[in-house]
């Protein structure tokens, strides 16, 4: 086969894992249960933890404060069946007799839940459509917000997906998901870095902030874009789903 004909047969068979996917949420209650989850949380920490109205600004930053924590829970919920359950009742070694590669895999199940993701920000739009009925927001802080909010949510659900490679057990695929997620959004939070002050080098300090979920979503909800972060975001998809490729490549050597 071609190299033009081996890139096309990949595109094909990530979108149609994709495309299967997404489907299949939407077969079960899985998928409206999470719309309905998400929508009620985040209305609830906008106007009640957030205390949007008292607040007196017009802008969304009740709303995407409190993004990290919901996805911290929510998002390993979704990614916790992606390969867990393929593993436990056997489908895995059908999905892989398909003319497809584990990356195409992989890819395709990854677009199809991070797209799911993006449905439930989208759905928020009646917060946007408030906000501006209520006053005068700068509406390019808000999109650069939902665009940071949504890599984000890439990010740890590329972390998921590969925690649910490890196991056949959904339950542990999310514990295992919630636990790494968590060690992310606290590296670069005083309380993680008090530890490393005052032994470790800088650039170990460094290091450890620069991983933080929050500081990189926090620079790009505010409306700040910079590259970095946008890379750091791309980056840490890429690692963690380069690293689900390697395990279930390992997984099925065994």
């Amino acid at each position: 086969m071609s190299n033009a004909g081996a890139r096309s047969t990949g595109r094909n068979g990530t979108i149609n894992i994709m495309r299967r996917e997404l489907a299949g949420y939407f077969a079960t209650p899985v998928a409206y249960v999470f719309l309905v989850i998400f929508l009620v949380m985040t209305g609830i920490f906008t106007f009640y933890l957030g205390s949007f109205y008292e607040r007196g600004f017009a802008d969304l930053d009740p709303f995407f404060r409190f993004h990290p924590w919901l996805y911290l829970f929510l998002v390993p919920a979704i990614s916790m069946r992606l390969w867990a359950e393929e593993r436990r009742s056997g489908t895995i070694e059908l999905l892989f007799t398909l003319p497809l590669t584990t990356i195409d895999a992989v890819l395709g199940k990854f677009l199809a839940a991070w797209l799911f993701i993006g449905l439930a920000l989208v759905l928020t739009a009646p917060m946007w459509i408030t906000v501006n009925y209520l006053g005068s927001p700068d509406n390019g802080v808000i999109l650069a917000g939902y665009l940071g909010s949504w890599l984000m949510a890439g990010g740890f659900l590329a972390i998921g997906s590969c925690m649910s490679a490890l196991t056949r057990n959904q339950v542990v695929a999310f514990i295992l998901g919630v636990v790494v997620s968590f060690l992310f959004l606290l590296s670069g939070l005083p309380m993680v870095m008090n530890l490393f002050k005052g032994w470790a080098p800088q650039v170990i300090l460094d290091g450890i902030a620069g991983l933080s979920f929050f500081k990189h979503f926090a620079d790009i909800s505010k409306g700040v874009i910079d590259l970095r972060d946008l890379v750091y975001f791309v980056l840490v998809i890429g690692f963690w789903l380069l690293a689900n490729v390697l395990i279930l490549e390992m997984k099925k050597a065994e």
